[in-house]
């Protein structure tokens, strides 16, 4: 069979490139994951590239997950020695904490230059992540004004370029990048699932069937049923061949995408599509 998400890396070759270039002048990562996905979205690449550089784990999303599944996470996360901001970028929730994290960076990075007889600078950091995470939105949130185009899709930031949020920080505004391979394909079923990664990469009659049993599996069935009239009987792409029947004259594909989109939006409710793994960390 083949594999469900097609990894197309072309194009990400000289992006990386050109990435790994301007890192050398970066103090300050902002490693921004999916909420709702804080394992599948952690870029495989992250820790290579944050190697001597502060690094501020950023999940964005807050709102569509749940305060328990929020607490959860910041409890594992703290088990694995990580400070995480909850953030949701659209509406400026969780960012002053997170200014006031890259502020004390900042001056911690400028003490250690004026130790070494070196001038103070304005502090240089770098938005990264997956496609749509939300990047270019939490960059417009720090300056507190749209100086970078955002919008609900993968792929809207297409080069890089220094945005001067203060005249203390200036952020490098980079497009989301993707692994040049990623094999793990649970991971890319998710990333499908939130609509981190571009729609050229999958077919969504084989996505939404995953998303009805993850739903299943993690005890929101209810949500489906409750949504669409129509219980979770079987597997998941029996739900969806039913789906199409009743509410969409057969149309697969539409109900796939419909499916697909009802989560995104919040509509089947704020879930969390990972749980923190707790036995195998504590």
């Amino acid at each position: 069979m083949s594999p469900i998400i097609q990894w197309y890396p072309g194009h990400i070759a000289k992006a990386e490139r050109a990435l790994k270039e301007q890192l050398k002048q970066v103090d300050v990562i902002f490693e921004v994951r999916d909420a709702r996905i804080p394992l599948a979205s952690c870029h495989p690449q992250i820790r290579q590239w944050a190697s001597g550089k502060h690094r501020l784990l950023v999940l964005n999303g807050m709102d569509r997950i749940s305060d328990r599944d929020r607490q959860q996470w910041l409890t594992w996360f703290e088990t694995q020695g990580e400070t995480v901001f909850f953030t949701n970028a659209q509406r400026g929730e969780g960012i002053r904490r997170l200014q006031q994290a890259a502020v004390r960076a900042g001056a911690a990075m400028n003490q250690r230059r004026q130790q070494r007889g070196m001038q103070m600078r304005a502090v240089r950091a770098v938005v990264l992540g997956f496609p749509n995470v939300g990047k270019s939105a939490l960059i417009n949130r720090l300056l507190q004004q749209r100086v970078v185009e955002s919008a609900a899709r993968p792929g809207v930031t297409r080069q890089l370029r220094w945005v001067r949020l203060s005249p203390t920080l200036e952020l490098l505004d980079a497009p989301g990048v993707l692994p040049m391979n990623f094999k793990n394909q649970e991971a890319a079923v998710k990333l499908a699932i939130c609509d981190d990664i571009g729609q050229a990469a999958y077919d969504p009659c084989r996505v939404a069937p995953i998303l009805v049993e993850l739903l299943h599996q993690l005890g929101h069935a209810d949500r489906l049923s409750d949504r669409y009239g129509l219980a979770v009987t079987d597997t998941g792409e029996t739900y969806l061949h039913d789906l199409a029947t009743n509410r969409y004259h057969g149309d697969l594909e539409r109900a796939a995408r419909q499916l697909l989109q009802d989560y995104r939006r919040g509509y089947l409710g704020a879930i969390a599509l990972e749980h923190p793994p707790w036995q195998d960390n504590i």
